[in-house]
């Protein structure tokens, strides 16, 4: 697999404004497979991002929206027996159709047959995988040091999202070291579910997952740190980064962005 070289920190930045343009100008249809307590908010993500999102998880209708998607996330946070059917007739579909795809593989730390499960959708090819520490380790029955890290995407043929204080994304050639974001991201329910649909959103309008990755996560980063700036708490922020992405302009992200990138041997 070839690579472009690893690119500096405002090229990155630029990389993430220019996918923003895009999202607005195409308004990309992603279909996302979440969990109860997050369908409402990682709808209103989207579209203030621009995109277009859908949410059913009927059995009889899955495949037809999916199939006219743009992209498809994966969540597996409230992980009943109607999510678990249609996640396998979405993946099947965006397989067939090629609808790039996120998993978000939440709470597998906490449940073994969730954490098979997972183990069994990242075989079937997701562009990205997006998650924590205890996540990973769940996963894959190690830290998510620099050397794991990059060892599972390149073995797996994988994006890696890591989110934590510092947000690292790699493809096992390169990895990128984002620093933007705030606290209050992690008080409010269904912020990490928004978050990986923008990822999906971003795969829509560029076929670099890596790029796509990378990207989502600035943009959601800086939108946290502008609503933070504002908000007097949790209830407030929640509103308040739904405004910042609505309102968030490549300008600002160049500005905000605090990335470092590097290829990886």
């Amino acid at each position: 697999m070839q690579h472009s070289p690893a690119m500096a920190q405002d090229d990155v930045a630029q990389i993430a404004a220019a996918l923003l343009d895009r999202l607005r100008t195409r308004s990309p249809r992603v279909h996302c497979i979440t969990n109860a307590v997050a369908q409402n908010f990682t709808a209103n993500a989207l579209l203030a991002a621009g995109c277009q999102p859908s949410m059913t998880l009927s059995a009889e209708e899955i495949a037809a929206f999916v199939g006219r998607s743009h992209a498809l996330l994966v969540n597996l946070g409230t992980f009943d027996r109607e999510r678990r059917e249609a996640a396998e007739i979405a993946v099947e579909t965006a397989s067939q159709d090629d609808v790039p795809w996120v998993l978000d593989p939440v709470f597998v730390d906490r449940a073994p047959p969730r954490a098979a499960f997972a183990r069994d959708l990242v075989a079937l090819g997701p562009k990205v995988v997006r998650l924590n520490h205890a996540e990973f380790d769940a996963l894959t029955g190690g830290e998510p040091t620099r050397a794991a890290l990059v060892a599972y995407a390149r073995n797996r043929k994988v994006v890696v999202g890591l989110s934590g204080e510092t947000d690292r994304v790699t493809d096992g050639a390169r990895l990128a070291l984002i620093d933007n974001g705030h606290p209050l991201m992690a008080k409010v329910t269904a912020m990490g579910c928004a978050a990986s649909a923008l990822l999906a959103a971003c795969l829509a309008v560029e076929p670099d997952a890596w790029r796509a990755s990378a990207a989502a996560l600035v943009m959601i980063g800086v939108a946290g740190e502008l609503a933070a700036a504002t908000a007097q708490g949790p209830g407030s922020f929640a509103v308040a980064i739904l405004d910042a992405l609505h309102n968030l302009d490549g300008q600002t992200i160049v500005a905000q962005a605090r990335i470092k990138s590097e290829e990886v041997n």
